[in-house]
């Protein structure tokens, strides 16, 4: 009787307790709303409803917290497999359990996962790495990426990777494989690129070489183009940096490997080009934007002549003429570009610039190819139209990135493996950046001497002269023939025609018959009397079709 009524009494002490608590509950709770409300300014249903949806919040985001401890330690097995999922697979780069993990090549996996051009968990395989000292030169690396990696990442960081060798942007060569991705040859120079001078190629090694030599790559071989064959080739850069030099390094060339070719010069340093005048079939040196007109309406005249006889030989189902090949070189291309103000200046190089344009773009298929150099390498220097049409781009030493994309192409720098020119030694002349079929090779051109060079020369014409001698007997040969036994370098069209066989005595009718005989333009001499040159004789019996 007694512990029942203690049990009662400890009851109703129980239930005071609990609702004293709950009483200083709401207080609590009264308080943190009325805190909230006068610290938010909300009215009191604002403000109660705002702050049960917080508690709500904040319990649902335990639950789910909880809930992922749970299942985890549970070992889910769709959790699993999400990560799986999430991450990639990697399980031909994992040894299988029990066995050894394949080594790794410690020095280039710091290398690249340093400059970002593999992930930090990532590695090269040694297995998949040779190493080749080449004497004199530098470390060649010849090695395969991570798998999902391509040569791609290597050539993205080529600046942070010459870093971590503690070398320069040009002391690295990179070469891809044309069977994988992954695969990447690295070289990397022990000197600056071009420390040392390479002697000038032989003409044996020029003739063997596979294309048309421009000049050495940083290990000493030989680097050009395949062909200049549907191509055409832009030079730019800085003044005294070797463009002209280059240049006549590149003719040379021509004349040992490329067999017959028709050469037209334009000089517009009046005497960068003059050791190859004999063997041209047109030389002009001038900085007059009119002289480069001339020539653009005579190889124009060439163009469509050639494009006549592909037609008709496309009409008459024959196989395509094959004709030989042409060059127009122009030096300081930029000059003849350039108007003095007046109205009939602006026309000039309007012109010019609207022929240059279709030269450079129609040529291609009737085998002319157009060279052009410029030292001003600026916007403004050559029109875009006539710049859009190079295929072969060249740059030598520029001081902005600016110059560099006038020469290289506005994407240049979005290519793979760019070489920003600007970086180049410009005490070292001669040395530039070729970019060509969308790869980007560091080559200096060749400086033969001048006794190489003429030597070449007096060969080339030597037997061209051989072959004129030896050729059948034509109206332009007996012409050329006649000329040389009187002695003179111009003939008047009143005594040339009689001496071909032209009876008619009529000056109009007279002129017209010899220019459909000799198919060449006449010419005047120095009192206006109209007639041959000798030199544009030779230079049409040389030039063929």
């Amino acid at each position: 009787m007694g512990k029942r009524n203690q049990h009662k009494h400890n009851n109703h002490d129980d239930s005071y307790g609990q609702l004293a608590g709950a009483i200083g509950g709401l207080v609590i709770v009264f308080g943190v709303l009325a805190a909230i409300k006068d610290k938010l300014g909300l009215s009191w249903p604002a403000t109660v409803l705002l702050t049960a949806g917080a508690l709500v919040a904040l319990g649902y985001l335990a639950w789910r917290l909880r809930t992922a401890v749970a299942r985890l330690l549970a070992g889910d097995t769709n959790a699993v497999a999400a990560l799986k999922q999430e991450a990639p697979d990697k399980a031909s780069d994992e040894a299988p359990e029990g066995a050894e993990a394949a080594p790794t090549h410690p020095g280039l996996t710091t290398v690249l996962s340093r400059a970002g051009a593999i992930g930090k968990d990532e590695v090269i395989l040694a297995e998949d790495v040779r190493t080749e000292q080449l004497p004199e030169v530098g470390t060649l690396y010849d090695f395969l990426v991570p798998q999902g990696r391509t040569h791609e990442d290597v050539a993205k960081k080529l600046g942070p990777v010459a870093s971590m060798f503690g070398v320069t942007r040009l002391h690295l060569k990179l070469e891809t494989s044309r069977k994988t991705e992954r695969r990447v040859r690295l070289l990397v120079l022990d000197e600056p690129p071009f420390s040392r001078s390479f002697p000038a190629p032989t003409r044996n090694e020029i003739q063997t070489f596979a294309g048309v030599p421009l000049g050495h790559e940083v290990t000493g071989k030989l680097a050009g183009v395949a062909t200049f064959d549907k191509a055409s080739l832009l030079i730019g850069g800085m003044t005294q940096m070797g463009k002209t030099t280059l240049v006549n390094g590149l003719i040379t060339c021509l004349l040992i490997a490329y067999g017959e070719f028709d050469l037209y010069l334009l000089d517009g340093k009046l005497c960068g080009l003059t050791k190859f005048e004999k063997l041209a079939v047109r030389y002009e040196a001038s900085d007059n934007p009119a002289v480069l007109e001339s020539l653009l309406d005579e190889l124009l005249a060439r163009v469509d002549s050639r494009y006549t006889e592909l037609q008709n030989a496309i009409r008459s189902r024959q196989p395509a003429p094959v004709f030989k090949p042409v060059f127009f070189i122009i030096d300081e291309a930029a000059d003849f570009y350039t108007h003095n103000g007046t109205n009939e200046s602006k026309d000039l190089v309007r012109r010019v610039e609207d022929k240059s344009r279709s030269l450079v773009a129609k040529s291609l298929e009737s085998g002319i190819s157009t060279v052009m150099l410029t030292q001003r390498p600026a916007n403004d220097a050559i029109p875009v139209k006539v710049r859009d049409q190079f295929l072969y781009r060249m740059c030598l030493y520029v001081a902005s990135e600016g110059s560099a994309k006038v020469a290289l192409g506005d994407s240049y720098f979005d290519t793979v493996a760019p070489i920003h020119p600007a970086l180049l030694d410009s005490n070292i002349k001669g040395q530039g950046v070729l970019f060509a079929n969308g790869t980007s090779t560091l080559i200096r051109g060749f400086n033969f001497p001048d006794e190489f060079i003429w030597e070449v020369v007096d060969d080339v014409y030597d037997r061209r002269q051989e072959k004129m001698e030896a050729a059948p007997v034509t109206p332009l040969k007996q012409a050329i023939d006649l000329m040389r036994d009187s002695g003179v370098e111009f003939m008047p069209t009143s005594k040339l025609a009689p001496a071909l066989g032209i009876t008619e005595t009529a000056p109009v009718t007279q002129g017209r018959k010899l220019s459909a005989l000799l198919r060449v333009a006449r010419g005047k001499d120095d009192t206006g009397v109209r007639g041959y040159h000798l030199a544009d004789l030779t230079a049409a019996a040389m030039s063929g079709s």
